[in-house]
């Protein structure tokens, strides 16, 4: 990655719909707000040279204040999110300059590591994009909106996706401009416009806190981890 500028886009905008009223990336997690954990590992990569926060409109002086507390180098630009997820992305792409590599991570996945930034990294050199993932454990099964089950998915075959996901600069910008229709993470937008996208082993502490019972797995991984 050489002479070849890479940014990050933390997205920490959401509305915590699922949270009873917590907002879950300000939430305390080890006596930190969560999102401070993500930021943590972007700030220490070596490979990162500059970070895009996008908040909540609401949380965007609170956002401020902790990046100035925290004394983080690398955090270039605050910006407000939008409606949807992608909406948010798409604000954050408008804040990058000259950068040659793109890392989108949820801010709501304190569980991030150099070396899965690190990885992404070298897993997009093959084709231009790569995504964390971690194969299915569960079994999976399709079903109707009766919900009667229609076809028992092949396990082996199957993947969680999770952040980081890394793209050169030109395809995931392109992607934004030319893809329309609501997508759950941004590989699909690349994907549907043909571009070939490599999954790399993720982790399966990497999880995206949702819900109050997520936070508290989230604390229970902490203490493993002893941060």
């Amino acid at each position: 990655m050489t002479n070849q500028k890479v940014s990050a886009i933390i997205v920490a905008a959401g509305e915590s719909r699922r949270m009873n009223g917590i907002d879950k990336v300000f939430a305390p997690l080890g006596g930190r707000p969560m999102l401070s954990h993500a930021v943590e590992a972007f700030e220490k990569c070596k490979s990162v040279d500059q970070i895009v926060l996008v908040v909540s409109a609401k949380n965007t002086d609170k956002c401020l204040k902790l990046v100035a507390g925290e004394g983080w180098k690398k955090v270039g630009s605050i910006c407000a999110g939008g409606r949807l997820r992608q909406d948010s992305v798409a604000n954050g792409l408008k804040e990058l300059k000259d950068c040659k590599w793109v890392i989108v991570h949820d801010g709501a996945r304190p569980f991030v590591t150099t070396d899965l930034i690190e990885q992404g990294l070298k897993a997009a050199k093959e084709t231009g994009s790569a995504v964390a993932a971690v194969p299915v454990s569960d079994t999976v099964k399709a079903a109707g909106e009766d919900k009667i089950v229609i076809e028992t998915l092949e396990r082996d075959r199957l993947w969680a996706v999770q952040t980081p996901q890394v793209f050169k600069f030109d395809i995931i910008a392109k992607a934004y401009e030319q893809v329309s229709g609501e997508v759950t993470d941004d590989a699909a937008l690349a994907e549907r416009l043909g571009y070939k996208v490599k999954l790399y082993m993720g982790a399966y502490s990497n999880i995206k806190v949702t819900t109050p019972e997520d936070r508290l797995i989230a604390e229970a991984l902490l203490k493993e981890h002893g941060k």
